[in-house]
């Protein structure tokens, strides 16, 4: 089969026994409970326990990357998915909060050596937002809840081919 590198046409890695954390923003939370819902829905097509699916809200996105950290410290838990919306304004509060979130997001993935997927929408309006936080279904074009829900099948995936690289090298 030829190298497919959008990974559009791979099929759904099945990850039976991995339990997941998500952290949701409240803040538009219309549009960040859908896109955890879409994630939930493609985990658990994926293999995942409804039982090993926990979520958490806080405030806003500018909180994601403490609670993602505390979730991510814990031995139950394999991935952590955020969850959030930062819309632009007349001021530069919006860049202020994404660049936060993200940064602490990335550092604490890396600080606990867990993978913490970015579900942050940093959208221009409201609009633009809905389209990208919807399921087709709920009117959305989007669905990046879905797609993080997979990015989080995939990368499990792949730091278990690594575990296992990892494996054959020691037993060499």
């Amino acid at each position: 089969m030829a190298l497919d590198p959008t990974g559009k046409n791979r099929p759904r890695p099945q990850c039976p026994g991995l339990r997941v954390a998500a952290v949701v923003s409240r803040f538009h939370g219309d549009l960040t409970g859908a896109m955890v819902e879409s994630a939930r829905s493609e985990l658990l097509a994926g293999g995942v326990a409804p039982d090993d699916f926990h979520t958490l809200w806080v405030p806003g996105a500018f909180e994601l990357p403490l609670a993602a950290k505390r979730l991510a410290q814990n031995p139950a838990v394999d991935v952590v998915l955020c969850f959030g919306l930062v819309l632009k304004g007349q001021t530069r509060h919006d860049i202020v909060v994404a660049d936060a979130a993200a940064a602490g997001i990335v550092r604490a993935s890396l600080d606990t050596d867990t993978p913490i997927l970015f579900g942050v929408l940093t959208c221009e309006t409201l609009e633009q937002a809905r389209s990208r936080a919807l399921s087709v279904d709920a009117g959305g074009h989007e669905d990046k809840g879905r797609e993080v829900g997979r990015a989080a099948l995939e990368m499990m995936e792949a730091l278990d081919e690594v575990r296992s690289l990892s494996a054959r090298t020691t037993t060499s």
